[in-house]
């Protein structure tokens, strides 16, 4: 997938901002959320090539699209994220329909599908998730089965149903995954085709205005060239391919939203005056509701811009970061909605304001494209497979870039986090040798533990290279603020939090737990903590003028 120059990005970002400006003011978001109500006209509009054309980042330039890269895309999710979660959700059914296509289709559906989607902005619904189900796709019921006419395969009848489809009550395009003859594949089926309907709009907690559906298929046919990849039983290796890019695009939706929501907090504080000051300048008002919070959205925006970097090269694979990213990301943002709601006290709790609506939205985005504990499995699973692998050694490796990082540049907390990925390391084999990840909620908070560990090194690598991730708004002397109390607080998570599990779970006396204090280095991060207030005032203060209206 090529990439789209940066002028060329930047301005579709512009547009978008213009475009929410002008044509989707609060009032009528608000409109369609009580009603909810899918924004069909407004969602059709921004697809067109002289409006937004936004589809058109997904499709190869041959097909008449803009062939936009991981980078591109994720931005464009963040900046849609901001507008509105129900709107961008709309907007990335269409990117994951047409991805069993882009990872999978011959060069001869990928031409006629592709070519129609930039012709006629098609809407593409991703038809995957079962009612039993969900993230599990091996466990699949929707079945194809083979139409023959004169000893020749001409098709297939699908039957079976779906849910949970984000616009499978309006796309003019579905890929259904189905289990045919030859094991699970993917479909390409257009609306209208007999045998195939759909269910009500589903009257959500949040992203109302995004269309969630259901479908049923009832012998619904499908003509064989519509199997895509012509080759049946590839489904499933085609869905896993694109984990990574799609998780890490649900990242950038829980980023988008929690900075909104955040940034209208601070927006409130700068003009909230209580005992003659403005609540932006409360240090105990920003330390606990605001400033934590872009902490986490930088951390995260660095590690996913990493992330996408490394998808840029080759748009398969990473699996694992795209569910650290997924992961950390989405628990930041509804965590941050959630104390934005705190931050404007009463007003935050009416319709008024968006933080509600913010809050309502952002909870999905812990939920859909694999749960946040589904994500926690996955990052476990991932990297204890690393950890058997370099018999220990996966975690002191990085800490050992810490440590050469921090010999470099002090004043990135980095020396912290090497203590704590040594403290990670020795925890994983903590548990391998008295067998403790036999307890699921064990992989559960290592899961956490893990994605904690490498957000942070990638925040740490990123500033040490004397980079800043795009779409960042602060100068590198306030992010090394903010890496530096990232660095400190992670690490120490991981010490505390990874010792507590050990000890509470392995058999009485089969741990010693001095010795576990001593090699989770409780002590020497303790000593790291220094500074940590200062730097908390020096990033609040940037806050309040960064974001002063």
């Amino acid at each position: 997938m090529s990439k789209i120059d940066l002028l060329t990005r930047e301005l579709m970002l512009e547009s978008i901002k213009h475009y929410a400006k002008t044509k989707i003011p609060f009032d009528l978001i608000r409109e369609h959320d009580a009603k909810n109500e899918y924004p069909a006209n407004l969602i059709k509009d921004m697809y067109k090539p002289d409006v937004l054309g936004v589809n058109l980042l997904l499709i190869p330039e041959e097909y008449g699209g803009l062939g936009g890269a991981t980078t591109d895309i994720y931005r464009i999710c963040e900046s849609l994220a901001r507008v509105d979660l129900g709107i961008a959700t709309s907007v990335f059914a269409t990117f994951l329909g047409s991805d069993p296509l882009s990872v999978g289709g011959t060069p001869e559906q990928k031409k006629y599908w592709f070519s129609r989607m930039a012709k006629e902005g098609l809407l593409v619904a991703y038809g995957a998730t079962e009612a039993d189900a969900g993230s599990d796709l091996v466990s699949l019921r929707t079945r194809a089965e083979h139409v023959i006419e004169n000893g020749n395969l001409v098709g297939y009848k699908i039957t079976g149903s779906k849910m949970w489809i984000s616009s499978g009550g309006v796309a003019d395009l579905y890929t259904i995954l189905a289990i045919a003859p030859g094991g699970p594949s993917w479909f390409l089926m257009e609306k209208g085709a007999p045998g195939f309907t759909h269910d009500q709009h589903e009257d959500k907690h949040g992203i109302r205005l995004s269309n969630t559906a259901g479908l049923s298929f009832d012998e619904a046919f499908v003509p064989a060239e519509n199997l895509i990849g012509g080759v049946e039983g590839q489904g499933l290796l085609q869905a896993q391919a694109v984990f990574g890019y799609t998780r890490l695009m649900v990242a950038a939706f829980g980023l988008g939203a929690g900075e909104e929501a955040i940034e209208t907090a601070i927006d409130y504080a700068n003009h909230r005056v209580q005992a003659a000051s403005p609540l932006s300048e409360k240090q105990g008002y920003m330390h606990k509701l605001i400033t934590p919070h872009y902490i986490k959205f930088e951390a995260a925006r660095a590690f996913i811009d990493e992330t996408a970097k490394k998808l840029d090269v080759n748009n398969h694979g990473q699996s694992t970061e795209g569910a650290i990213a997924k992961y950390f990301a989405t628990e930041a943002g509804n965590k941050a909605a959630e104390d934005a709601i705190q931050a404007l006290g009463g007003f935050g709790y009416t319709k008024e304001f968006p933080v509600e609506k913010i809050k309502r939205d952002v909870k999905i985005t812990c939920i859909y494209e694999g749960t946040n504990e589904i994500m926690e499995m996955t990052i476990y699973r991932g990297r204890w497979q690393e950890h058997l692998k370099t018999r220990g050694t996966f975690y002191t490796v990085i800490a050992d870039e810490m440590d050469a990082l921090h010999a470099k540049d002090i004043s990135l907390g980095a020396d912290s986090l090497a203590l704590g990925l040594r403290a990670l390391a020795y925890i994983l084999e903590e548990c391998r040798l008295n067998r403790l990840t036999r307890h699921q909620f064990i992989t559960f908070k290592l899961g956490e533990l893990i994605a904690n560990a490498e957000v942070a090194a990638s925040f740490c690598r990123i500033l040490g290279a004397g980079k800043i991730a795009e779409g960042c708004r602060f100068n590198i002397e306030t992010l090394k603020a903010m890496c530096r109390v990232n660095s400190k607080e992670t690490a120490l998570k991981i010490s505390e939090q990874g010792a507590k599990l050990v000890l509470g779970v392995a058999p009485a006396g089969s741990v010693d737990a001095a010795k576990m204090i001593a090699n989770t280095n409780y002590g020497a991060l303790q000593t790291k903590l220094s500074g940590i207030i200062e730097d908390m005032d020096t990033i609040s203060a940037k806050l309040r003028e960064t974001f002063r209206k």
